[in-house]
């Protein structure tokens, strides 16, 4: 092989690792819990994977008129929630957002969140841009997507 051929070569499997690692994160298990009559706040939970450090910064959805990222902490063996400008993606580590820990809270809900159906909902991350993703929502009371009350046979997103 020619030296051009190999430096050919090199600088495209460099490239490709580069590319790789300015991917987009990863973003598995969403859903929400459906929401009980005139309830006009709701959350939405992702389990989300980056290959680079980033920060998830912030998220809307034309279901609601605000979404916040929040955070639920036990201080004196009372639960409380509080707003956070953001939530850090180390690289290379998996970031759960789920019941009861941080979430993205939907306020001002346009209507009940029924389970079974599902809505769009626009991440905001610092490094990799808006990223949309569609949310299913899950029965009252699930504690996961697999948990979603659409049947057995409803295929759900895994986080890992």
């Amino acid at each position: 092989m020619s030296k051009a051929w190999l430096l050919f070569v090199a600088v495209v499997l460099l490239a490709s690792g580069a590319a790789a690692q300015t991917g987009s994160p990863e973003i598995t298990s969403i859903w929400a819990r459906a929401t009980p009559g005139r309830a006009d706040t709701g959350a939405a939970y992702v389990t989300i994977e980056s290959a680079k450090a980033d920060r998830l910064t912030g998220a809307s959805t034309p279901v609601a008129s605000k979404a916040e990222l929040h955070e639920v902490t036990m201080q004196d063996g009372i639960m409380k929630m509080r707003s956070m400008p953001a939530i850090e993606l180390p690289a290379g580590r998996t970031v759960v957002l789920k019941p009861g820990s941080i979430h993205i809270m939907l306020i001002g809900l346009k209507q009940p969140l029924q389970a079974g159906e599902s809505f769009p909902l626009t991440l905001e991350f610092e490094k990799a841009g808006d990223r949309q993703v569609n949310v299913t929502v899950a029965k009252p009371g699930a504690m996961g997507p697999d948990h979603a009350g659409g049947g057995a046979n409803m295929p759900m997103p895994h986080g890992r």
